[in-house]
């Protein structure tokens, strides 16, 4: 008999929004392994179905906040191109 695995998708909330996440149970380790979709790099793992709520909502907030940092960095440097030609 073949076990099957279920995944669950549920809906996150974070302080950005909410997010569609899926969680699949992890054979070798337990615990659940998530992942929200359409956010690059927000993947985890968690003990439970409760802390890997806890982790993924860590995940997403870091991803979505590392995004922001690389954007204003390229934003400054964009300015700081400009304003070194005009001064040459």
């Amino acid at each position: 008999m073949v076990k099957r695995t279920i995944k669950k998708i549920l809906v996150i909330k974070t302080k950005y929004g909410s997010f569609r996440c899926v969680f699949k149970p992890e054979k070798d380790m337990g615990g659940y392994m998530v992942e929200a979709r359409g956010i690059q790099g927000a993947i985890t793992w968690g003990k439970d179905m409760t802390e890997a709520k806890k982790m993924i909502i860590e995940a997403i907030e870091v991803a979505i906040e590392g995004e922001i940092i690389i954007a204003s960095k390229e934003a400054q440097d964009i300015v700081l191109r400009k304003y070194s030609r005009i001064q040459a």
